[in-house]
């Protein structure tokens, strides 16, 4: 019966040195060194409520709770942030996993750190059709907070920085689920905002619990490589300080090992073994000035033979996320190569901590030596995704596309350098200056050349835009743009365009269902109408018009809101057909189960989310798709254009040369085989299935007249 309490006790004692070690104390001991009494005290009252609201709640490694916001707190102090943040931190579960309430803390603690809070939590789960769509559009929340203040992304990334280092409580399985959305999203984030100490830290955690075996080969074979190298990675340390001692400069020389992950990544991208991977370990310079980052620079390639196609100046053309050094890679004793960094102290301290640098130096009242940070502007980009990608999922999609670590540098005909991601083609470039270039550009000069809109674009190269008045974006590029402004420029013409077409069609629909009750658009009363639109929830004709045409609502249904005389029999209209012209394109779609073809019998059927779909009268397939009340009586127009693919079955006797003879015939028949396909074994008599494009019936009887010519042939039949 003595168990228990003894178990109570060892409880206690872990409680008591988790306390002392990682309490409140502890952390208000930290935040003296650069906070003053009263944000400490405010720091305290924040953790009161919390541990008071969490009361009870243990996390899966049996800790108390409270512990886990008092982390978050800690790695957010490490970077020194302001006692909103702070505050935030320890507050940022309480109103996703508590009974508080954002009201409750704005009261309690200001309406910016409510703010905070609230845009940390996730969204109620049982709003949502699935668990995808909730976490979705949770992150959606997250990163639309995160563009209005960028405190609320910080808090997150230290969340998730310390769930990562405590996911030993969890299945294997839920481990690997959390480490592969680190490193897809978060570690990303993190980089994008230039928050390097932040980010090695989640890739190393992500690698090491995503793929714990291939972790512990490289992490075996870098321990072992160090054992070899370490004499000769010191002898590089000292050498270089004395080297830069001997010129008159100050600087400090550091050694270290390149993070494993991103070791990993440069094996599986360049299809290296682990000791074909030669910068496994680099030494960092930091310097006073700029001038000195250059002088350095000069000594080191003195010292050491350079590599010089491995030499980047992010000084002069500072990365995306305001990163600055100096890199370049050098060949030591033994043909050991390994990179260089050189950078200021300012420098380093935006690489290490990025933004969060920003309220670093409000602290220390030096706001204007924040540097060229362009996260402000990505905000902006990130704003702009939302606005045209129309759902969560789609968002989060188009986030991933835009998390590049590495870019390009090119610049306009005027010389403004314009930052892309690598890979990216002069489409990529047209939509980054503007939309309307994007939507409008034909082709592109490269440095003086023409060049094919899909060429990848390489740093210090001039791109030149050329465009057309009556150019149009096409579906095609989305197989070949790299960044999110881009595809998403094309999707929204595309869909604009889909639009247009699909209101015209259901004007044509509507009218058709209101003639066949006797009744017209034009001699409805302006209250009818009206009545009708309320009675639908739709606001305008127009709105009507694109979700009919659209197959989202049946012309004949919506046609009945707009009845007056409830006693009206439709039955005494005949129903005039709807001419199908073949140049609707995206919503008017050919049955693949039929391929109809003009001259047939034809009728439709309204799709939910494809338009009106067209059938060949009698078409098997259609009649098991509904009931008749959801077809449309079609008939071809007269001026209809086009090509449309048809499917012929070819039965024929064997022999040699026989393929290559019909085809000659398909191609005299002026027909294209789209795809073709026979057997694989051999048979005396083969059938051939050939699906081709035709302009209608009278073509397809002339190639079928045509295949029927050739020797051997037994059978040429439609499917």
């Amino acid at each position: 019966m003595a168990l228990p309490r003894i178990s109570r006790v060892t409880s206690r004692l872990r409680e008591n040195r988790m306390s002392k070690s990682r309490g409140i104390d502890a952390l208000a001991d930290y935040l003296s060194a650069y906070l003053p009494e009263s944000s400490i005290e405010m720091v305290r009252a924040a953790y009161d409520f919390g541990n008071s609201q969490h009361a009870g709640q243990y996390r899966q490694t049996g800790e108390a709770y409270i512990y886990h916001p008092l982390a978050v707190a800690r790695i957010l102090a490490e970077m020194r942030l302001d006692v909103t943040t702070l505050t935030a931190a320890i507050l940022h579960d309480v109103i996703e996993d508590t009974d508080a309430v954002r009201d409750e803390v704005a009261e309690r603690f200001g309406e910016h750190v409510a703010d905070l809070v609230d845009g940390v939590s996730k969204l109620d789960r049982a709003q949502f059709h699935s668990r995808a769509e909730a976490n979705a559009e949770s992150f959606r929340k997250l990163i639309l907070a995160m563009t209005r203040d960028l405190r609320v992304i910080l808090i997150k990334l230290a969340d998730r920085l310390h769930n990562m280092q405590t996911l030993d409580g969890m299945s294997k399985d839920k481990r690997a689920k959390i480490a592969r959305e680190t490193l897809e999203i978060y570690a990303p984030i993190a980089r994008r905002l230039g928050i390097n100490s932040m980010r090695e830290q989640l890739e190393e955690l992500g690698f090491a619990n995503l793929y714990p075996k291939r972790y512990q080969v490289l992490s075996r074979a870098s321990r072992s490589l160090a054992g070899d190298r370490k004499s000769l990675l010191q002898e590089i340390e000292e050498l270089l300080t004395s080297a830069i001692a001997a010129e008159g400069l100050n600087a400090d020389v550091t050694g270290r090992r390149k993070n494993l992950y991103s070791i990993y990544r440069k094996m599986q991208r360049k299809k290296r073994r682990f000791l074909d991977v030669f910068d496994l370990y680099g030494v960092r310079i930091i310097v006073n000035s700029v001038d000195d980052c250059y002088r350095v620079l000069g000594i080191a390639h003195h010292v050491y033979r350079p590599i010089t196609e491995y030499f980047n100046d992010f000084i002069a053309n500072p990365k995306l996320n305001g990163y600055q050094s100096l890199h370049t890679t050098v060949v030591a004793r033994g043909g050991l190569k390994f990179e260089i960094q050189i950078r200021t102290r300012e420098m380093d301290q935006i690489a290490e901590s990025g933004v969060a640098a920003h309220w670093q130096y409000k602290l220390g009242e030096q706001a204007d030596k924040i540097g060229s940070l362009d996260a402000q502007a990505w905000l902006g980009d990130l704003a702009e995704l939302d606005n045209d990608s129309g759902d969560s999922q789609g968002f989060v999609e188009n986030l991933r596309l835009d998390l590049y670590p590495d870019e390009v540098y090119v610049f306009t005909p005027k010389g403004k350098i314009i930052r892309l991601a690598r890979g990216s083609t002069p489409v990529d470039f047209a939509y980054a200056v503007h939309t309307e270039l994007g939507n409008s550009c034909v082709a592109a000069r490269i440095d003086g050349a023409l060049a094919p809109l899909n060429t990848q674009l390489e740093s210090g190269q001039t791109v030149h835009v050329i465009t057309a008045k009556h150019a149009r974006p096409n579906a095609a590029w989305l197989h070949f743009l790299k960044t999110a402004k881009a595809r998403n420029g094309v999707r929204n013409y595309l869909k604009n365009q889909r639009a247009d077409k699909a209101a015209r069609l259901g004007h044509r629909l509507l009218d058709q269902a209101l003639a066949d009750l006797g009744l017209s658009l034009k001699k409805l009363s302006r209250a009818t109408r009206d009545r009708g639109l309320f009675q639908m929830g739709v606001t305008s004709l127009e709105d009507l018009y694109t979700e009919i045409g659209l197959g989202k609502r049946l012309a004949p249904l919506v046609a009945r809101h707009f009845l007056s005389d409830d006693n009206l029999d439709p039955s005494e209209h005949c129903q005039m057909p709807l001419a199908i012209q073949g140049t609707e394109g995206l919503v008017v779609e050919f049955g693949k189960c039929c391929h109809p073809l003009p001259g047939d019998a034809i009728h439709g059927q309204a799709s939910v989310g494809r338009g009106l779909v067209v059938h060949r009268q009698g078409c098997t397939f259609s009649a098991r798709q509904g009931p008749s009340a959801d077809r449309v009586q079609l008939t071809w127009a007269e001026d209809v254009s086009g090509e449309y693919q048809v499917e012929v079955r070819v039965t024929a006797r064997d022999r040699r040369g026989l393929l290559a003879t019909l085809t000659a015939q398909v191609a005299e028949a002026d027909c294209n085989i789209e795809k073709m396909s026979f057997p694989d074994r051999y048979e005396a008599v083969i059938p051939i299935q050939f699906q081709v494009s035709v302009t209608g019936r009278q073509h397809l009887a002339r190639l079928m007249r045509h295949l029927r010519s050739v020797r051997g042939v037994e059978k040429v039949e439609r499917r």
